[in-house]
């Protein structure tokens, strides 16, 4: 599989974490997720797995780096040779998942692994591999949530407004699911990406 990485040295000492550490990082729609990821990258280095889904491909993306766009066919073949560590069909229409050959090199390489997932995903992980570390992603509150949902300027109001809801019911399952080690408020990035990366640095290498 391809996956993304960084030509950025890994700041800690000289020998490394004595082991990988797959960290999951979920949260709505909006949220911040991907910048708050590549501070963390320019910190910790590591790799960020690339998913596999049946959609289309835009013409801005590109197979291997931005997803793995395979046909429904060879999807499903993957899963009947339990090549992802999660699935999911995503509004009944396209299938996500991540395939867990690049995770699996990468651990046993002793590197920090990322995946920017939604709620189910984490879940089904966190059945699979009950140690990694899942950090969610909250807003400051709802409104500052869809104002930044309308400010992207990538949908008209009625998928906005269907993402925010959705965004509301993720934070309220996630919230109860006990299914993530942490949840940190993005409300200010250098503050938030100071805490997690705090918080990645204690779990991986207990410093």
């Amino acid at each position: 599989m391809t996956r993304q990485t960084t030509d950025h040295e890994s700041q800690e000492s000289v020998d490394g974490p004595s082991r990988g550490l797959l960290l999951m990082f979920s949260g709505p729609s909006g949220v911040g997720k991907t910048t708050i990821i590549h501070r963390v990258r320019e910190t910790f280095g590591g790799t960020f797995v690339v998913s596999a889904t049946t959609r289309p491909r835009s013409d801005q993306e590109v197979d291997g780096v931005d997803y793995h766009f395979i046909d429904e066919k060879t999807f499903q073949s993957w899963i009947d040779e339990d090549r992802f560590l999660e699935y999911a069909q995503v509004f009944g229409r396209s299938w996500y998942g991540t395939p867990r050959a690049d995770v699996d090199r990468d651990l046993a390489a002793r590197s920090l692994v990322i995946l920017d997932i939604d709620v189910q995903g984490a879940e089904q992980i966190r059945d699979r591999m009950p140690d990694a570390f899942g950090i969610f992603i909250l807003p400051p509150d709802e409104a500052i949530l869809l104002e930044r949902l309308r400010r992207r300027g990538r949908e008209d109001e009625a998928t906005i407004e269907r993402r925010f809801a959705e965004a509301r019911h993720e934070i309220s399952v996630a919230r109860s699911s006990g299914i993530f080690d942490a949840f940190v408020t993005n409300d200010d990035l250098d503050r938030v990406v100071a805490d997690v990366t705090s918080l990645v640095r204690d779990r991986w290498t207990g410093s």
